[in-house]
């Protein structure tokens, strides 16, 4: 049993903080939001009023949060997780932030004497409840190993993929593969509908052939029913694209595919669809073609 401050408890945060305390670990979650510590409270969690009281005397705390400036604040500010980590604790990153930053809140707590890890996780909130998230992991070998068993709680594979801050360009390559699956579906269910096709017969095709993958699979039901309740929010993703386009343009790096549905996702927070789930990008491509959601 580990003694466990876990930090964040969201739509992904809260199933992964229920595995661990269903696993026998001792956790303490905290939430900046009011109705996110409430939620865990009814979920059984048990939850601070703090991130000093749910940091103090664990000998992991984990993150699960927005964005850089949230983790730098948590992380690093005057009365966050470092300001009050006990001697010996180490800290997991599992939010999706810029590599830069990953590396500089890994820096300060290598330097405070505590192994870091930026470890992003991809399988949206489906994964998150069926502990079957992919694991992308960042720093040294031998913290992962201390903490490997914690990680496999939640996560079904879990790898490393180089010192700190690879997580995190690991994590941008999955989320520009899974924008551009999101985007290839939604113009599939244009053009079928276009063709007067049954969309869901011909989906189940595809699924089973060379065009199916992941996201068909956990997306296609949802899209059928026109339901766009967030599974994962199109504005985060819009966010984690633009991760990628400074990434790509800092390396002089051209992804013009990427950049295409980089301005989509923009597109669908503007028409005030950012707290949909990102498979909305169907309802802009029905929208461009004159159909429904116009």
């Amino acid at each position: 049993m580990t003694t466990i401050g876990f930090v964040g408890l969201g739509v992904m945060g809260r199933p992964m903080a229920e595995h661990l305390a269903a696993a026998g670990h001792d956790v303490t979650g905290f939430s900046r939001g009011d109705a996110s510590r409430s939620a865990a409270r009814d979920a059984g969690l048990r939850v601070a009023d703090s991130v000093a009281e749910a940091v103090t005397g664990a000998e992991l705390v984990v993150t699960v949060l927005p964005d850089s400036p949230d983790v730098e604040s948590v992380a690093l500010g005057t009365d966050g997780i470092l300001a009050h980590l006990a001697d010996g604790a180490d800290y997991i990153d599992l939010s999706t932030i810029r590599p830069e930053t990953a590396r500089d809140v890994a820096t300060a707590f290598i330097e405070a004497g505590h192994g870091a890890l930026d470890a992003p996780v991809s399988g949206g909130e489906a994964g998150a409840r069926e502990g079957t998230l992919s694991v992308m992991v960042g720093g040294e070998s031998s913290t992962l190993e201390r903490w490997r068993s914690v990680l496999e709680t939640f996560g079904a594979s879990v790898v490393h993929v180089g010192p700190s801050g690879s997580g995190q360009v690991v994590k941008a390559a999955n989320q520009l593969v899974v924008a551009l699956h999101l985007q290839a579906l939604a113009e599939a269910v244009v053009f079928l509908e276009a063709q007067g096709v049954d969309v869901e017969t011909a989906l189940s095709v595809i699924r089973k052939g060379l065009g199916g993958s992941t996201v068909l699979e956990r997306k296609t039901d949802s899209v059928l029913a026109d339901d766009f309740r967030a599974g994962f929010r199109s504005e985060l993703h819009a966010k984690d694209l633009a991760i990628v386009e400074v990434a790509s343009r800092t390396a002089g790096v051209g992804l013009p595919a990427t950049g295409l549905v980089t301005q989509l996702l923009r597109s669908v927070v503007a028409r005030g669809q950012g707290g949909s789930d990102h498979s909305a990008l169907v309802e802009l491509a029905r929208s461009m073609n004159g159909g429904a959601g116009a």
